[in-house]
């Protein structure tokens, strides 16, 4: 079990090398060549070429059943859960089977509305809050996977 990380716009770094750091797994954190990101102690940095998808494709090529994967994109966390992997934003929410086709196809409408000329706010500020929900909710994944071991 590792936890991969879409390194290039995750905001709970810090949070996910605590945890690894506490349950002794391995992190591989994929960003491309436009985010310098540090390896340290547990940490394996992977650079990719800074092609849109670039970063999501290497992910999606290399994780593992029972691998954890960190990312705010639903396409990725389809891949990544057909794979049989754990997913989570970091946010906290944890994406699963019962609720990516939905997200999927709610990124789909609001895509045609922007389109058609409507816009939305965007996401809401990441806060302090946002950071304890997803260090608690990737403790507690963790934890239940260290148990069903």
């Amino acid at each position: 079990m590792r936890i991969v990380v879409d390194g290039d716009s995750c905001p709970v770094k810090k949070e996910i090398a605590e945890a690894a750091n506490r349950y002794d797994v391995q992190v591989l954190m994929v960003s491309s060549y436009d985010h310098l990101l540090q390896g340290a102690k547990g940490i394996t940095v992977i650079q990719v070429d800074r092609s849109d998808q670039s970063a999501d494709l290497y992910i999606a090529n290399h994780v593992l059943q029972g691998d954890i994967v960190v990312t705010q994109d639903y396409g990725l966390a389809a891949l990544a859960i057909a794979k049989s992997c754990h997913v989570l934003s970091p946010r906290g929410e944890l994406y699963h089977a019962g609720n990516i086709d939905y997200l999927l196809d709610r990124r789909h409408l609001h895509a045609k509305a922007r389109r058609g000329g409507r816009y939305a706010k965007g996401p809401k500020p990441f806060t302090d809050l946002d950071r304890e929900q997803f260090l608690t909710a990737l403790l507690k994944l963790l934890e239940c996977m260290q148990e069903n071991v």
